[in-house]
């Protein structure tokens, strides 16, 4: 009997070792597709994430007015160059982290998305964020703009594609800005020099570099070509 007991004991010993083997080997075979995923493409968990954000964001956006009613009823008192910045202003005072601003594209590297308030790493998750200590664009100055490379749906992956003349367009609430592209730089992560107003009104992007490192940045710098009021 004892040995009859035994032989039952040792089969479901030698299944549950053969079941754990096969967990290990499957969640071994899941981390290493990840790692394929993430150096030929991106980081596809948080691709899902950043995917759906952009979704709820896009509905957000589309329901944004150019300007609140109170607003508005100052905009038609000004005069017509001083309403553009006016609006501009006005948006970044009522946009908190995270919440949408615009919709940023570049048709060379097939980018289109949409761009939120703030650069934290809650606001960068869903989308690239604006550098709330620059302007908006209609408002004279740099404007900012930081993007992640690798995860979070990657939206800046391929900026280091952009060549000098491409044309980047920037669609807000209350207008239409098309920036060219006028060069690209690498620089160290302390170089807040690239933010700074110029003569011109300029359109800045930055982003880790090289690609799964943040040792540098890479830096688009854009001038503004033309705009439209919405």
């Amino acid at each position: 009997m004892a040995l009859l007991e035994r032989e039952p004991r040792r089969t479901r010993r030698r299944r549950g070792t053969r079941a754990l083997s096969t967990l290990l080997i499957l969640a071994g075979v899941l981390l290493v597709l990840d790692a394929l995923l993430t150096v030929t493409w991106q980081e596809p968990v948080s691709w899902a994430y950043s995917r759906i954000a952009q979704e709820r964001l896009d509905d957000r956006l589309a329901s944004t007015p150019a300007l609140a009613p109170t607003d508005r009823r100052v905009a038609e008192a000004l005069d017509e160059d001083r309403r553009m910045p006016f609006a501009a202003r006005a948006l970044a005072s009522s946009t908190e982290s995270g919440e949408p601003l615009g919709r940023l594209r570049m048709p060379s590297i097939g980018v289109s998305t949409v761009f939120v308030q703030g650069t934290d790493a809650g606001s960068l998750r869903s989308g690239p964020g604006h550098y709330p200590g620059t302007p908006l664009p209609g408002a004279r100055g740099t404007v900012a703009i930081a993007g992640h490379r690798t995860t979070y749906g990657a939206p800046f992956r391929r900026v280091d594609g952009l060549r000098r003349g491409d044309r980047n367009r920037v669609d807000m609430p209350y207008g239409r800005f098309t920036y060219a592209v006028e060069r690209t730089q690498i620089v160290p992560p302390t170089a807040l020099w690239v933010t700074r107003r110029v003569g011109h009104d300029r359109l800045v992007l930055t982003a880790c570099h090289p690609l799964y490192s943040a040792a540098q940045r890479i830096v688009v710098f854009a001038r503004l070509v033309s705009q439209e009021p919405v």
